[in-house]
């Protein structure tokens, strides 16, 4: 494999480990707030943002760590065929799904993109009575789409090497 596909997988990777940790601090700052919110309602006034912020915070955790989890192989898979295969064949079979999640996650980065510009263009708030913009979650929506297709190209292309017998790392 050529030094600059070997640096994209390299690269890709760490951000991926990196979006992943982002998303690992994020749970707890989504259980802060929700501890918050329901002490807040329990013992003085109810506050109108908490669930709604809480939801944020669970976009943000969700696809933020979506990298991740493709890079550490934690997606869902059907294992009663697939685990007795040899290493090429996985790979093989890899291929052709690597391609339909590149083509589905393009499908999705662009819907992402052309809904945050919206968001911007247009001043789009949420439907709850505290109303806040939509345009930061949607921004990251699309971030979290588009660390998951880099990764997902990335794992094409160990995929590929693995085939042709030269396996990244």
């Amino acid at each position: 494999m050529p030094k600059a596909i070997r640096a994209y997988v390299k690269v890709v990777d760490s951000i991926s480990h990196y979006s992943g940790l982002v998303a690992m601090y994020l749970i707890f700052a989504l259980l802060g707030l929700l501890l918050y919110s329901s002490i807040m309602k329990v013992f003085f006034l109810p506050i109108n943002w908490g669930v709604e912020l809480g939801q944020f915070v669970m976009v943000a955790y969700y696809l933020l760590g979506g990298a991740w989890s493709l890079k550490q192989e934690e997606h869902v898979r059907m294992d009663l065929l697939y685990g007795g295969w040899t290493v090429k064949k996985k790979a093989r079979v890899n291929l052709v799904t690597d391609c339909a999640m590149i083509f589905f996650l393009c499908l999705l980065l662009y819907g992402a993109i052309n809904s945050t510009i919206y968001a911007f263009d247009t001043g789009e708030r949420s439907f709850s009575a505290w109303r806040p913009y939509v345009a930061p979650v949607k921004v990251v929506m699309a971030i979290g789409i588009a660390l998951a297709l880099l990764q997902a190209i990335a794992i094409l292309i160990k995929d590929w090497a693995t085939i042709k017998g030269k396996a990244l790392s």
